[in-house]
C-alpha cells in the first residue's frame, strides 16, 4: 500500500501536489505496457533457414505421460488427454503414434464362421495377419469347386451302375418274396391279387376267382379248408408287408452309404488341401472338419439347387462363408483408429437384418465390426464429449474394457423394443489402448462421479497452454513457426514477421512473459498472414502482412463492440470520461463473442443512508448476478465494516448496481470499483470520471489480479479516443496485473505521449487517492484517521448515521414501559418502538 508523505501533516502540503505525487508513483512505466520482441534476438532472414524443432514444443509433461501410457502393458493404463479445444492435442498424439505404431507388429485378424450345431451362436476364429481374407477366399473357392465336383461324381457311370445295382437287388428281393407267396397260394387254389391300394387273397376254381355267392354255395367242409388256407397266407402276407419297409430302409441306407462314399471321394482331395494349408491353426482345423461333416450330410444341396433358386445360386451355401471382421497387412504395424461419431453400434459393432417374407432374419454373415474391432491390437482415439453424448456408448466402451472382450449385443433386444430372430456371436478378445480427448472439467467430473473411470484411465496427459518467453524458447518458437509454414505450404516468414507473431502469441497468452501454445490460433494467424502476403505479390511474409491479418481478424468480429462504442459516444449508454461525480465510477467488463474478446466500460453507482448495516447488491436482488460477483460484494461489505465501524454497530444502508446492464453480471473484477463508489458516497467526495477502475478486493483491502486486463484497458481507451484524449484519462489496474500487460501499440503510443495513463494499485487506498485527488489517510493506534482525509470523512458519515439511528430508536423518557393501543397495527406495542420526533416535545406530543 502506498502511504502519502503528508497524511499526518496535511496542512503543510497542497492537495494538488499530493495527488500529483501519488499519481506519478503509481503510473506504470511505458516500457512495461507492452513487451516488444527484441530484433537482435534472431539472426535469420526468413524461416526457410530454420530447421524443425526436435519433438513437441512446450509439451514435455504431456509427451512423457503419453509415452508412459503407451508403453505400460498392464490393464487400466489407458490415456486421457486434457486441454482446451485447439491446443493441438490430436496432432501431437497422432504424430507420436504414427511413428510408434508403424514399428509395432500387426495384430491378429478375426472372422466369424457358422456354428453347425448351434447356428445362432457363431464361432470366432483368430488368425495371424493376412490369413483371414485368405481363409475367406479359400472357402469361397471350395464351395465353387464342390458344386462342380459333387454333381459330376453323382453323374458318373460308376455311381450310376452301383446305384442301379442296389436298386435291382432290393427290387429283386421284394419281387421274389411276393412271387413265392403267390405260387404257394396257387398251390392251395388261392390267388394273390395286386390292387392299387395293396394286396389281397381270393379262392379260385379252375383259375377263376370265386364270387361271394359261389363261395357260399360250397360245402361247409370245403369252406373251412379254404378259410384255413386263407388265414395262413394272410399271416404270411402281413409279415411280408411289414418286411417291405425294412427292405426299403436298408435300400436307403445302402444308397446313403453309396452317396457318402461318393461324396467322400469327391471332397477328400479338396478338404485335404485346405487342412494342410491351415495345419498350423488348430481352430481352423476344427472348423474345416465341421465343414467336411456338414458337406457329407448335404448331398441334396449340391446335387440340385434349392427350391426357388436358379441354378448356380449361392443362397444355400452361405453357411460355408467366412465373415471377416478385420484383417491386417503383416507389414502394416498396429492400427490407429479415430472415430468421429462414436455411437454404441459404431464402437461395439452390430448385427444387421434383412427382410424376408415380411419378417426380419439374420445370419452370421450380417455381423458388422465396430471401431473396437478395427482398433483391436492398436490404438483407438475418441473425443470423450462425443462419446458421452451418444446413448449407451460410454457404458458399452467401459464394459468392453473391463471385460477385455467385445460382445455384440442388440440394444433393441436388450430393452425388448423389437422381437426378431437374432444372434449371440461369440465375443472377440480385446487388446486395445484407448485414448480419450477432452477438456479438463470433463476429466475431473468423470473422476469424481464414475468409479470405473479411474480404473480404466489411469494416465492423464495435461497439455500446457503456454510456455516461458525467454530467449531460448523464443528461438524454439521461431522454429515452430517455420515447421508450421512448411507443413501448411506457406510462404517463408521474415524475421520481423516472426517477432510480430511472437508478440501476438504473448498477448494471446494473457502474459507478457509467456507464449501461447494454442496451435489453432497460431496456425490460423500464419495462414491469414500468408494470404495477406500473396494478395500483394510478396515473396515472403513481412510484419505488415501479420498486422493486416490481425486487423482483418478484428474487423470480421467487432460489430457488437463498434455498436456499443457508438451508443456510448452518442449518449445512449451513459459513461462519463471527464469531470467528477459522487458515488459513481467507471468499471470495466469483458465480453467474449465467438473467438473475439473485447472490453467495455460500465457505470457503477452507489447510494448510502442510515440503516442497519445492509449493503444491497441490486444485481443479486434482481437475480442478475453470479455467485462470484455476490461473493465479491459480501467481501467488500466485510472490509467496510471492519475498517470503519470497529466496535460500533453498523448503521449503514447502501445499494450498489451496474447501470444499464440487462444480463447476468459475473466475476469479482468490479469489486474495487464498487468499493470506491461506496466510499465516495459515504464521504461525499467526488470521483474522477476520467479514470476507469478494475480489480478484485479482499477483506484486507488489498487489490488482487483479474483477467482480461489488456482488453479492458483498450475498451476504455477506445471510448476516450472517440471523444478525444485529454491527457487526464486513464485506467486503474491491480499491481499484480502489470506483468500481464501486452497492450496495443496505439495505446502504448498514447501513454508515451502523456495522453493516456495506466495506474497500478496494490490497495483500496491507492485507488481512492487516484480517484479523489485527496489523501486517503492511515489510522492511528486508536483507529482514528487524520482530519481532512477520505477515511476520516467516511468515519464521520458513519458516525452521523449511527447517531441518527440511535436517536430514532431511543424512546421518550416519560413513556418508557407504558404500552398503549396502536390503532393502525391493531396490536399492543410500545411507544419506545415508534420513531422519535426531532426536537423536544410535550407529553401530548406537541413541540415545546
Amino acid at each position: 500500500m502506498i502511504v502519502t508523505v503528508a497524511q499526518y501533516h496535511l496542512h503543510s502540503v497542497p492537495t494538488s501536489y499530493i495527488a500529483m505525487s501519488a499519481a506519478d508513483s503509481l503510473q506504470v512505466p511505458v516500457d512495461r505496457l507492452r513487451r516488444t520482441a527484441d530484433a537482435h534476438l534472431f539472426d535469420f532472414a526468413t524461416t526457410a533457414e530454420l530447421s524443425d524443432p526436435d519433438g513437441i514444443v512446450g509439451q514435455r509433461r504431456a509427451v512423457d505421460a503419453i509415452r508412459f501410457a503407451i508403453e505400460m502393458t498392464h490393464d487400466g493404463y489407458n490415456l486421457f488427454v486434457l486441454g482446451p479445444a485447439g491446443a493441438g492435442k490430436y496432432t501431437v498424439v497422432e504424430q507420436f503414434l504414427s511413428s510408434r505404431a508403424a514399428k509395432e507388429p500387426a495384430p491378429d485378424g478375426f472372422c466369424y464362421v457358422n456354428n453347425f450345431s448351434e447356428p445362432h451362436k457363431p464361432h470366432i476364429l483368430r488368425l495371424p495377419p493376412g490369413r483371414s481374407f485368405g481363409l475367406q477366399q479359400d472357402m469361397r473357392q471350395l464351395v465353387d469347386e464342390l458344386r462342380v465336383v459333387i454333381p459330376a461324381a453323382f453323374e458318373s457311370e460308376v455311381y450310376s451302375a452301383r446305384a442301379a445295382q442296389i436298386d435291382t437287388e432290393f427290387a429283386t428281393r421284394q419281387e421274389k418274396a411276393f412271387v413265392e407267396l403267390g405260387n404257394d397260394a396257387i398251390g392251395q387254389q388261392i390267388e394273390l391279387i395286386r390292387t392299387p391300394v395293396g394286396f389281397s387273397l381270393a379262392p379260385t376254381r379252375r383259375g377263376e376267382a370265386l364270387t361271394e355267392k359261389e363261395y357260399d354255395e360250397l360245402p361247409a367242409s370245403e369252406r373251412s379248408e379254404i378259410d384255413a388256407h386263407l388265414a395262413q397266407l394272410r399271416e404270411r402276407l402281413e409279415k411280408l408287408l411289414r418286411q417291405v419297409p425294412v427292405w426299403q430302409k436298408e435300400h436307403r441306407d445302402r444308397v446313403r452309404a453309396l452317396n457318402r462314399e461318393t461324396m467322400t471321394q469327391a471332397v477328400a482331395h479338396l478338404m485335404d488341401v485346405l487342412m494342410q494349408r491351415y495345419a498350423d491353426l488348430p481352430q481352423v482345423q476344427t472348423y474345416l472338419e465341421a465343414v467336411r461333416l456338414d458337406v457329407l450330410d448335404s448331398v441334396g444341396d449340391f446335387r440340385r439347387p434349392p427350391d426357388g433358386e436358379p441354378p448356380g445360386g449361392n443362397g444355400a451355401f452361405a453357411r460355408y462363408q467366412v465373415n471377416v471382421l478385420l484383417d491386417h497387412d503383416a507389414r502394416g504395424g498396429a492400427p490407429v483408429v479415430f472415430e468421429d461419431f462414436p455411437s454404441y453400434q459404431n464402437l461395439i459393432g452390430r448385427v444387421e437384418h434383412r427382410a424376408m417374407l415380411g419378417t426380419l432374419v439374420t445370419d452370421f454373415t450380417l455381423i458388422k465390426p465396430g471401431d473396437l474391432h478395427r482398433a483391436n491390437g492398436g490404438y483407438l482415439l475418441l473425443d470423450v464429449d462425443k462419446v458421452l453424448r451418444q446413448p449407451f456408448a460410454w457404458e458399452g466402451l467401459k464394459r468392453a474394457l473391463l471385460k477385455r472382450e467385445i460382445r455384440i449385443e442388440s440394444l433393441a433386444e436388450m430393452y425388448s423394443m423389437v422381437s426378431t430372430v437374432s444372434l449371440e456371436p461369440e465375443p472377440v478378445p480385446l487388446d486395445v489402448k484407448v485414448i480419450l480427448f477432452g477438456e479438463r472439467w470433463l476429466y475431473y467430473l468423470l473422476y469424481e462421479v464414475d468409479p470405473d473411470f479411474c480404473e480404466l484411465f489411469k494416465v492423464p496427459a495435461d497439455f500446457e497452454e503456454d510456455m516461458q518467453r525467454d530467449p531460448a524458447n523464443q528461438l524454439l518458437y521461431a522454429r515452430l513457426i517455420a515447421a508450421v509454414a512448411r507443413r501448411q505450404r506457406l510462404l517463408p516468414f521474415g524475421c520481423d514477421a516472426v517477432l510480430r507473431v511472437i508478440e501476438e502469441q504473448a498477448r494471446h497468452a494473457g502474459d507478457a512473459d509467456k507464449l501461447s501454445l494454442h496451435m489453432r490460433t497460431l496456425v490460423d494467424l500464419l495462414r491469414e498472414s500468408d494470404h495477406a502476403a500473396r494478395q500483394h505479390g510478396g515473396g515472403i511474409v513481412g510484419r505488415g502482412d501479420v498486422e493486416r491479418a490481425l486487423e482483418a481478424q478484428v474487423a470480421r468480429c467487432d460489430r457488437v463492440r463498434v455498436q456499443l462504442l457508438e451508443e456510448t459516444v452518442h449518449g445512449t449508454l451513459l459513461i462519463d470520461t471527464s469531470g467528477t461525480k459522487v458515488g459513481q465510477v467507471n468499471g470495466l467488463w469483458v465480453a467474449q463473442m465467438g473467438g473475439y474478446t473485447f472490453g467495455q466500460p460500465a457505470r457503477i453507482t452507489a447510494r448510502t443512508r442510515a440503516g442497519e448495516g445492509e449493503v444491497i447488491d441490486i444485481q443479486r436482488e434482481a437475480k442478475l448476478a453470479g455467485a462470484v460477483h455476490s461473493k465479491a460484494v459480501m467481501i467488500l461489505s466485510s472490509f467496510l465494516t471492519a475498517r470503519y465501524c470497529g466496535k460500533r454497530p453498523v448503521s449503514l444502508a447502501a445499494s450498489l448496481t451496474f447501470e444499464q446492464t440487462y444480463g447476468t453480471v459475473e466475476g469479482d473484477s468490479a469489486s474495487l470499483a464498487e468499493l470506491c463508489a461506496l466510499l465516495s458516497s459515504l464521504a461525499d467526495i467526488p470521483l474522477r470520471q476520467s479514470l476507469a477502475v478494475t480489480g478484485s478486493v479482499n477483506q484486507q483491502g488489498e487489490v488482487q489480479a483479474i483477467g482480461g486486463i489488456n482488453e479492458k484497458i483498450e475498451g476504455f481507451f477506445d471510448l476516450c479516443c472517440a471523444r478525444g484524449l485529454t491527457g487526464d484519462q486513464g485506467v486503474v489496474v491491480p499491481q499484480a496485473n502489470v506483468r500481464h500487460l501486452m497492450l496495443r501499440e496505439d495505446v502504448v503510443e498514447a501513454a508515451a505521449a502523456g495522453r493516456f495513463h495506466v495506474y497500478a494499485v496494490a490497495s483500496v487506498d491507492d485507488a481512492l487517492g487516484l480517484l479523489t485527488g485527496m489523501t486517503v489517510g492511515r489510522s492511528d493506534a486508536e483507529g482514528n484517521f487524520p482530519d481532512g482525509t477520505v477515511n476520516a470523512c467516511v468515519c464521520a458519515k458513519l458516525a452521523a448515521f449511527a447517531d441518527a439511528r440511535r436517536t430514532l430508536q431511543s424512546p421518550p423518557h416519560f413513556m418508557i414501559g407504558r404500552p398503549r393501543w396502536h390503532p393502525a397495527a391493531k396490536a399492543r406495542v410500545s411507544i419506545a418502538a415508534a420513531p422519535r420526533r426531532h426536537g423536544r416535545h410535550k407529553p401530548d406530543g406537541t413541540p415545546e
